[in-house]
This record gives structure tokens, C-alpha cells and sequence, in this order.
């Protein structure tokens, strides 16, 4: 079973990696033998986060939301290891406004950042997974993808695209050895979901939704990345595995 789930000598490049689910991405592909560049903002949190590791690994510091800088950004990512194998669109936003108070602003900022950012890196990146034959685009959606939330109308639009943008990479891009599924993450403790477990009442309400009964743990979503980047899922293509407990099994 171990080759299946082996990424060793891969080079994955992981958005987001400076905290939260982008960060466990990101640790659990470098201690599986992956080199990986972790990219996001904060370059005091990717120095922490790359301290963490022991294998290869290397940052770039940079803002996905400005759609003008993501073709350098892609030049910065394969400098440290060459063409990258493993994509991890971790990065996101969640501004929670009510659809009578979203601006202009906050809506460019979160469509840029968790729907357009994702394929015009993944656009300039494919390239070099076509020069292999073989490459991993792993997206973010969310329980949003599908389901509306209160005060979520702009992040559930950027997340039913990436569901949607996820199978379009697919059939554009499966043919050439490279697959793009998403991972649908239900509640996870993380800095985006902050104000969300601030409210004890909320998130007891949120873990009884599940079928299993609790929110999620980061461990949770190790399994499921490693099958997406690994071997193990050769034949799947186009998915979107909701990772949530069963929450919208109910």
C-alpha cells in the first residue's frame, strides 16, 4: 500500500501555507518526503512554518489576490526545486458580509483570491506537469460550495466556482497526466473559521450537524490530501470530496 500514497522526490507548491489548513497541507507533504514551497503573505508565519520542517522546503512570500503578479509568482515557485508536481490551492478569504452590505472591494478581494488566483497559477504551473506527464491540482472548496450560509453569499460564490472551476481544469487538463480534485472541508478550528468557534453555542450546533458527531481536527484532512496527491488516485479526476464529518450527508 505505502507507494500508492508516495510523494517522495515530488515538488509541491502549497497556497495558504502561513497558517490554518494551507499550513497542515503543507507540513504533512514535506514530512512525506515532498519538496515544498510553501506560499503566502505573511513571511514571518512561512519562516515559522519552514523552521517546523525537516525536509525540503523553501518560501515565497507574496499576494495572490493581485492577479497582475501571479505570473512572477509562478516564476518565484519553481526557482528553489524546479517545475512543480503537487498544487495545493489552500489560500482564502472570508470577508462574512450580509448581501445587503457587500462593497465592490470585498467582493473583488475574495473571487480574486479564492476562485481567480487558484487557475491562473495552476495556468501558469501546468506547463511544466505537462513536460512530465503527471502532475496533482488539489483545490479548496467548502461546505459553501453547496450549501448557503448566512452572511456567506461572497464566499459561497468564490466556492461553488472552485467546485465548478475544478471540474472545467479537469477536462481540460486529465488528458496530459494531471488531475484536479477539491477538498471540501466542513468546520476546522482555523484562523478563517475564528469567529466561528469564538461562539461556543455555534460551534456545539455546527459539530451536531455532523453525522460523526464533532468538528473537525487538521489530522483529519491528512488521508484524503495525501490520496489526492499521491498515485493512489490515478483514475480520479474532477471530484470534490466534502471532508466534513457527514455534515451534508444530513
Amino acid at each position: 500500500m505505502p507507494p500508492l500514497f508516495d510523494v517522495s522526490g515530488k515538488t509541491a507548491c502549497v497556497t495558504g501555507a502561513s497558517s490554518g489548513l494551507g499550513r497542515r497541507a503543507a507540513q504533512v507533504l514535506a514530512e512525506a518526503g515532498a519538496r515544498v514551497v510553501g506560499l503566502a503573505r505573511r513571511a514571518d508565519q512561512l519562516s515559522e512554518w519552514q523552521q517546523e520542517t525537516d525536509g525540503k522546503t523553501a518560501t515565497v512570500a507574496a499576494d495572490l489576490s493581485d492577479r497582475t503578479a501571479l505570473r512572477g509568482i509562478a516564476v518565484a515557485v519553481t526557482a528553489p526545486f524546479g517545475p512543480v508536481d503537487i498544487l495545493i490551492n489552500a489560500a482564502g478569504i472570508n470577508t462574512r458580509q450580509h448581501a445587503d452590505e457587500v462593497t465592490d472591494e470585498g467582493w473583488d478581494v475574495t473571487l480574486n483570491l479564492n476562485l481567480a488566483a487558484p487557475f491562473f497559477l495552476a495556468q501558469q504551473l501546468v506547463p511544466g506537469m505537462k513536460e512530465k506527464g503527471w502532475g496533482r491540482i488539489v483545490n479548496f472548496a467548502s461546505l459553501q460550495s453547496r450549501r448557503a450560509f448566512a452572511n456567506g453569499i461572497t464566499y459561497g460564490a468564490s466556492k461553488g466556482g472552485v467546485e465548478q472551476m475544478t471540474r472545467a481544469m479537469a477536462e481540460a487538463w486529465s488528458g496530459d497526466g494531471i488531475t484536479a480534485n477539491a477538498l471540501a472541508p466542513g468546520f476546522f478550528r482555523t484562523e478563517l473559521t475564528g469567529p466561528v468557534f469564538a461562539n461556543a453555542e455555534l460551534a456545539q450546533r455546527n459539530a451536531d450537524q455532523t453525522c460523526i458527531g464533532r468538528n473537525g481536527e487538521p489530522a483529519d484532512l491528512d488521508g484524503p490530501l495525501m490520496f489526492f496527491c499521491s498515485p493512489a488516485s490515478n483514475y480520479v479526476t474532477g471530484q470534490t470530496l466534502f471532508v466534513d464529518g457527514g455534515f451534508t450527508a444530513k
